[in-house]
C-alpha cells in the first residue's frame, strides 16, 4: 500500500483541504479530501488492464466547498434523504429543521456535513489502508438534538474494495443516517451517461407515494414494474418507460427496500469497460439516483463535463423520512450507545474471478 498527500486549495476559513490517495498492491487508487469527508476519486482495472477512474468529482477542494450542488462524493449528515414537514418529534419534544426541498428537509442541510472541514488520520494494516475522518457535530447542530461524535472511516482493502464505516456516539438520544453521495460512471467519469450500465438490485420493494410527499410514502411491490431489478437489466430500460415514478423524477430517485437475505444490495456493470460494482450494507434501504439534473460544466477532475445522468449514486440509508413512520425501521441512537455501519464497494473485471 502506498499513501500520497495533496495540497488541494483552501477552505472558506484559510484551513488547508487536503487529497489523500491510497494506492493497494493491485494498482487500485482511492482519493479522499478532508473538505466534507468526500470521496473524490477511485481508480479500478477495466477488461484491457488499464485503469479508469469511475467516481465523480471537483479538481480542488473549494469546489466542494462552493459549488457542490450536486452532494458530488459528499458524507452526508446526521440525517440523509428527507424529512417530511422539516420536522420530527423525538421523546415527546418536536424538533424544527430548515425548509430546504419542496416543504422536507433534504440532507440535515443548509449546514451540510459535506461542506466542513474534518479533523484525519492515515493508518496502514495488512488487510488494507485507511483515512479516519472525524467530526464533533454540537448539540442542535441542523436543529437535531445531541453532541455527536462521529467518523467516517475509507478503508481500500486488499482485494479492491472500498470500505466506509461510520461510527459514533450521542450524549442524547438523536437520530443518526449517514450514508456516502458518490457518483459512480464505470465507462469512467466524464464518459457520457450510465443509461447503458447493467444494474442488479435485491430489492422485492421500494417506497413512494404520488403527491411526492415521502410522509405518505408506502411500501409498493416492484413486481412488474420498471423497478423490478431483480433479474439485471440495462438502466435506460427503466429511464425510458412511461412508468409514473420515474417520469415525476426524471429518472431513478427512489428507495428501495433491501431484502434482507444477504448483505448483497447492488449490483453495477459496464460492458464498455468491462468493470463491474458489488454494493454490500448492513442498511435496509438504498437511494439510487441517475443524477437527473446534473450539468455541471466548470471545476470537474481532468475538465471533464458532467452532464444530465453522467453518474449513478448508490446511497444505502434507513429509509427516507424513517423518522416520522412507526413502520419503518428507525435511526433513533439512544444517548451513550455507540452506533456503527458498514457499506462495502467491491470492483471486478467482469468474468474473472
Amino acid at each position: 500500500m502506498s499513501v500520497n498527500y495533496k495540497e488541494f486549495g483552501k477552505n472558506k476559513d484559510n484551513n488547508n483541504i487536503v487529497l489523500i490517495t491510497l494506492t493497494n498492491e493491485n494498482g487500485y487508487a482511492m482519493g479522499v479530501t478532508n473538505l466534507g469527508a468526500s470521496l473524490v476519486s477511485f481508480c479500478a482495472k477495466d477488461k484491457s488492464g488499464s485503469f479508469r477512474d469511475v467516481v465523480l468529482g471537483f479538481k480542488s477542494g473549494e469546489y466542494y466547498e462552493h459549488y457542490n450542488f450536486d452532494a458530488m462524493g459528499s458524507t452526508v449528515g446526521r440525517n440523509a434523504n428527507r424529512i417530511s414537514n422539516h420536522s420530527f418529534e423525538l421523546n415527546g419534544i418536536r424538533y424544527e429543521l430548515a425548509d430546504t426541498y419542496q416543504g422536507a428537509n433534504i440532507h440535515s442541510g443548509p449546514d451540510l456535513y459535506g461542506k466542513r472541514l474534518w479533523d484525519y488520520e492515515v493508518k496502514e494494516e495488512d488487510n488494507g489502508s485507511y483515512v479516519k475522518f472525524s467530526l464533533l457535530s454540537p448539540d442542535m447542530d441542523q436543529g437535531i438534538p445531541g453532541n455527536l461524535e462521529i467518523s467516517v472511516t475509507y478503508m481500500l482493502t486488499a482485494d479492491n474494495s472500498m470500505r466506509i464505516i461510520y461510527e459514533g456516539v450521542s450524549d442524547k438520544d438523536t437520530i443518526v443516517n449517514m450514508t456516502n453521495h458518490g457518483y459512480y460512471n464505470l465507462n469512467g467519469h466524464g464518459c457520457g451517461n450510465i443509461d447503458n450500465h447493467l444494474l442488479y438490485i435485491n430489492a422485492d420493494s421500494f417506497t413512494y407515494s404520488e403527491d411526492g410527499n415521502v410522509a405518505n410514502d408506502t411500501v409498493r411491490d416492484v413486481t412488474g414494474t420498471a423497478f423490478d431489478f431483480r433479474n439485471m437489466k440495462k438502466i435506460k430500460e427503466c429511464l425510458e418507460s412511461d412508468f409514473e415514478p420515474v417520469v415525476s423524477k426524471h429518472g431513478l430517485d427512489h428507495n428501495f427496500c433491501l431484502n434482507n437475505n444477504s448483505h448483497h444490495a447492488v449490483r453495477l456493470e459496464s460492458e464498455e469497460s468491462g468493470i463491474a460494482l458489488d454494493v454490500y450494507t448492513d442498511r435496509p434501504g438504498i437511494q439510487i439516483y441517475t443524477a437527473n439534473h446534473m450539468n455541471m460544466t466548470n471545476g470537474g477532475k481532468d475538465n471533464k463535463v458532467y452532464g444530465n445522468r453522467g453518474g449513478i449514486a448508490l446511497e444505502t440509508q434507513f429509509y427516507p423520512d424513517a423518522v416520522n413512520h412507526k413502520d419503518f425501521l428507525s435511526p433513533v441512537v439512544k444517548a451513550g450507545m455507540p452506533f456503527r455501519s458498514v457499506t462495502e464497494y467491491k470492483f471486478s473485471v467482469i468474468g474473472e474471478k
